[in-house]
């Protein structure tokens, strides 16, 4: 059983103005430079580079299949482009 006794003074709040008012903290602006350099750019790379704009199956299984078909494309090119190929034959 749950009671509430009352709105929280924020819960009025849209999610914008929340982040607006995180970014204005002085963690700020070092959140958001972290964000740009590690989120964005898989995303970025996914939606243009590798076209997709949208999916082509339908349901959620097929999609979530062909969401992870794509991260796993993202993160092999992300191996062979930084060297993973070359340091393995060094070892052998």
């Amino acid at each position: 059983m749950a009671i509430f006794l009352g709105k929280h003074e924020r819960a009025q709040e849209k999610a914008t103005e929340r982040m607006k008012r995180k970014i204005d903290t002085e963690q700020g602006p070092e959140m958001i430079a972290r964000r740009f350099a590690t989120v964005e750019p898989v995303f970025g790379n996914l939606r243009y580079n590798k076209g997709l704009t949208r999916f082509t199956l339908r349901g959620r299984t097929k999609l979530d299949g062909q969401w992870k078909l794509y991260c796993l494309v993202h993160n092999i090119e992300k191996l062979a482009n930084n060297g993973y190929a070359k340091q393995q034959a060094r070892a052998i």
